[in-house]
This record gives structure tokens, C-alpha cells and sequence, in this order.
């Protein structure tokens, strides 16, 4: 935990990635199908100087954009998420700084095959995830240019595009998922009627 703070509070590299929306191409995901999705918030911590969020809020707009995003990829083998928000810096208002302090959260996360009851990553994987740059929040710093729930979106979305480059990678350098994919938007929430994988496998 000192580590994930101390990496959050130097903030001094930045992490390219991709934010993945909820309305964009679908990447090639095999036969993967999300069951649960399952975000805690438990051992969170705010880097000082941040604006305040929640762990509920975390909570709530990860599972949402995890759900909007993974829900559309229709493949016939369920795979259950565990998320941990480890740590996260907010960028704030305030007099505007040389160098404007840019959003980070940090999340763990390990992939379970259902039929398998079993983890696909031995070892959790863990985000660095930054906010993407404008040429507003470039100048001003976020905390100017965006409210605190568009930089806790934007900083949701990143995370997911993470997760969702890792997981490509993952099934191109080990074979998760499988060679096979339909996939298509989900009109009603899915029912797996399989048991909940333990919450702490994202710890």
C-alpha cells in the first residue's frame, strides 16, 4: 500500500492508454462473456491535495462503466471480474500551478474463469490509469477545465480501455478466451446463475 501511494503522489510519468467507451468498436475477445463484476473499495486512499470522492462512488461509476463496456461482447464462456480501487488523486480547482497536476487512480484486478472456478491471472494486475489530456486541462490543470464527476469518469473510462488492452494481450500471448467472438449489444442485464468468486480476488 505504501508503494501505490507513493507512485500516486510523485505523479511525474505518464501512462498512454486509451479510453474505452462504452460506444466504440469492440476490441477481439475470443469467447468471452462477462458474468460478475465485482468493484471494491475496501483499502482505497486519497492522495493529499485531492478532490474528495467516495469509496462508493468508486465503487458505483466502475461497475457502471465496466458493465457498459464488457456487457457488449456476447462470446459463449463467462469470466467474472474482481476490481480493487487501490489509491487516486482528483486533480483540484484552485490557483493554477506551472505544472498542472494531472488525475491518477490506481486499481487491481484479476479475471476468473467461471467453468474453470479459477483465477486466469495467478498474480492481480495493477492500473495506473491517468486521465487524458486536453487542451484546456493541459493549460489549467483538470481541475479548471472538467467538474469532479467528469474527471472521475474520464479517469473510469481509462481504466477500462487498460483493462481492455491487457486482455487482448492476454488472449493474443496466452490464449485466454478462446479463437471464437460474437458480439452485439445486451438489451437486458444477464442472470449467470453461477457462484460470486471470492471479493478478495482483486486484492
Amino acid at each position: 500500500m505504501i508503494r501505490i501511494f507513493t507512485l500516486l503522489t510523485a505523479m511525474v510519468a505518464v501512462a498512454a492508454c486509451t479510453a474505452a467507451a462504452p460506444d466504440e468498436p469492440l476490441e477481439e475477445l475470443g469467447n468471452f462473456r462477462l458474468g460478475h463484476n465485482i468493484v471494491i473499495a475496501s483499502k482505497v486512499q486519497m492522495v493529499p491535495g485531492s478532490r474528495k470522492v467516495s469509496k462508493e462512488e468508486w465503487v458505483d461509476i466502475l461497475t457502471n462503466e465496466v458493465n457498459a463496456r464488457f456487457s457488449q461482447y456476447q462470446g459463449d464462456k463467462i469470466y467474472h471480474f474482481g476490481i480493487s480501487v487501490e489509491g487516486y488523486f482528483v486533480a483540484p480547482g484552485g490557483v493554477p500551478l506551472v505544472l498542472s497536476p494531472k488525475s491518477v487512480l490506481a486499481v487491481n484486478v484479476t479475471v476468473w474463469d467461471d467453468a474453470a472456478g479459477a483465477k486466469l491471472n495467478k498474480v492481480v494486475k495493477k492500473f495506473t490509469v491517468f486521465e487524458t489530456t486536453t487542451a484546456d486541462s493541459f493549460l489549467v490543470g483538470s481541475g479548471h477545465a472538467r467538474t469532479r464527476e467528469e474527471q472521475m469518469r474520464g479517469l473510469a473510462r481509462n481504466a477500462v480501455g487498460q483493462i481492455e488492452d491487457w486482455l487482448v494481450e492476454q488472449r493474443k500471448d496466452e490464449g485466454w478466451f478462446g479463437p471464437e467472438q460474437t458480439s452485439g449489444q445486451v438489451d437486458q442485464p444477464r442472470t449467470t446463475g453461477v457462484t460470486e468468486p471470492p471479493v478478495a480476488a482483486a486484492g
